[in-house]
């Protein structure tokens, strides 16, 4: 970096991302960085690298308030461009490339990208939205293999070559911490994606604070620098959650595991001895149900799950292994974290049983989120555990608004609150408890039944893998629940029929776990239950399915 002149004037210190790096700097230059079977280095190099990437792009034309766009599977490759992009002054733009092609055209025109890095993989998807892309100047490929790669659109550079031929000597500006540094498109599942972004204050903040909630307190899911951490959450989904931030501050560890493959993560699980991950209950629904998930000792690995709810039976079936695990809750919005479901050191003895009932709850706010419930008109409800409303939260790094979407902004921002969507209460203990989204609440005869409880009754059931439950229309009742079960390999065509999911179903209502007007008029056995881009059960097409279907006749 270029020598900065003493004037004797106090630095004005920024919050900036390039200062996640000074601790990793002094500390961790020989810890090691992995991705899949095929790059091993270190904290070193990973700073050398960030500096390549920055003159690189540099010589490529991106400047301070550019867009960079990438399209990578979780990778160091994506590790480097989450600092490099940021810290030059540009805004790092992560592509869901899950979206159909023409919501990842509107997703790169509507962010105004300058700049696509992307995996060789997804060059032909590219190519066939390249032709409608309005502001895109330049192209970098992404490879795992050493010769470049034919593309039937002009290609500037590969990323390997263009990081070797540059300099490691970037000189990364002082930036206003208010500086626009990350975005990406929400995966809602009704209208366009929608798209929020983050400045380096928002991001720095929730990095220190979510690193103080899983760093600092006395939890069974504690990380620290011994930890070897792998992301199982997509990159490109809210910075994979913030822990890659988290972890390149302390120095910890890590491993990409590039293409999401059960043999891969698992082996890599083993061989790189990791003890920390993140992702959402299907993952783990896989893992957990694969075979080899019963012949090697995962006593070691501890996983925060989200996106979608914990279910009892997953999270019992894990603690069972010995995996520990617990509930994080947040939003895009929301950077994204809110609240974890951290045990209290009061907690530790108690049976899986027990436990499981804890972990799987929405959480408790971690420091400097302000987490509310509120009744229709705004009123804020007690934290009883009981008085039910719709969750809403302040903290300092959740987004302004929506690009280019005042209206949306506002209704987000109603009252000088973020309103989730979300409903549910809050306990004695500080946990909130989401009952169900606004959109998802069943209401049959006048009474409102929890879809999340539904699926958490039935998800106890020993052949059930997952379920979802959903309100259909009922010309008595205004509407009625209806269960989409996938079951576990072994219970497939066993014998374990819907009436018998039923009658399960009408067993938890006689032990009061759900009510008895809760029991679903029908539980549908099928194969997959249908998931957005991230992994999340996908309600509204479940419902447009069942209505073609006519379910509830």
């Amino acid at each position: 970096m270029a020598r900065r002149s003493l004037n004797g004037n106090p630095y004005r210190f920024q919050l900036t991302i390039k200062d996640l790096l000074h601790s990793p700097r002094t500390q961790a230059l020989r810890q090691e960085i992995v991705y899949r079977d095929r790059v091993r280095y270190t904290y070193a190099d990973l700073l050398d690298r960030i500096g390549r990437l920055a003159s690189g792009l540099a010589a490529l034309g991106v400047r301070q308030g550019d867009t960079v766009a990438v399209f990578d599977y979780d990778s160091h490759r994506y590790l480097e461009c989450f600092f490099a992009v940021p810290m030059m002054g540009a805004v790092l733009f992560m592509v869901n490339w899950r979206l159909s092609p023409e919501q990842i055209e509107y997703t790169i025109n509507h962010a105004q990208a300058d700049v696509v890095l992307i995996n060789a993989d997804f060059l032909p998807l590219f190519s066939s939205i390249r032709g409608t892309l309005s502001t895109v100047r330049k192209v970098v490929v992404m490879s795992d293999r050493d010769e470049p790669h034919a593309a039937d659109f002009p290609v500037d550079a590969e990323y390997e070559p263009m990081l070797s031929s540059s300099s490691p000597d970037y000189d990364f500006p002082d930036l206003d911490e208010n500086t626009k540094a990350t975005t990406f498109y929400t995966t809602g599942t009704t209208g366009l994606p929608k798209g929020v972004f983050f400045s380096h204050r928002q991001i720095v903040l929730h990095t220190l604070s979510v690193c103080i909630t899983v760093s600092c307190h006395d939890t069974p899911l504690r990380f620290s620098t011994s930890d070897v951490y792998m992301p199982i959450t997509p990159m490109f989904h809210v910075h994979a959650w913030g822990f890659p931030y988290i972890a390149t501050m302390m120095g910890i560890k890590q491993v990409y595991p590039g293409k999401y493959e059960p043999e891969t993560l698992v082996r890599l699980i083993l061989k790189e001895r990791v003890t920390f991950s993140h992702c959402v209950p299907t993952i783990l629904q896989m893992l957990v149900n694969s075979p080899i998930a019963k012949t090697v000792d995962l006593s070691s690995w501890k996983v925060v799950i989200g996106g979608a709810r914990l279910p009892k039976g997953l999270a019992k079936a894990a603690l069972d292994l010995g995996i520990q695990v617990m509930a994080g809750y947040g939003m895009s919005e929301t950077c994204p974290v809110i609240s974890v479901s951290s045990l209290k050191p009061s907690m530790k003895h108690l049976d899986n049983e027990a436990k499981s009932d804890i972990v799987i709850k929405t959480g408790i706010p971690i420091p400097l989120v302000d987490a509310r419930i509120v009744d229709k008109d705004g009123t804020f409800l007690p934290t009883d555990g009981e008085s039910t409303g719709e969750i809403v939260v302040r903290a300092p790094w959740f987004t302004h608004g929506y690009f280019k979407d005042p209206a949306q902004s506002g209704e987000l921002w109603r009252g000088g609150w973020l309103h989730t969507g979300d409903v549910g209460h809050m306990d004695a203990e500080g946990y909130l408890q989401i009952t169900d989204r606004l959109k998802d609440v069943i209401k049959t005869g006048g009474e409102w039944i929890s879809s999340l409880d539904l699926e958490n009754a039935i998800s106890s059931h020993e052949a059930v893998l997952e379920a979802a439950a959903v309100g259909v229309p009922d010309a008595k009742w205004g509407e009625r629940p209806v269960l989409l079960v996938a079951l576990k390999p072994p219970y497939r065509n066993n014998g374990v029929t819907e009436d018998a999911l039923r009658e399960f179903m009408r067993q938890c209502a006689e032990q009061g776990r759900i009510p008895r007007y809760g029991v679903p008029d029908r539980c549908i056995i099928t194969e997959d239950i249908p998931k957005t881009s991230v992994g999340k059960i996908d309600k509204k097409l479940i419902r447009s399915m069942l209505a073609e279907k006519g379910a509830s006749s």
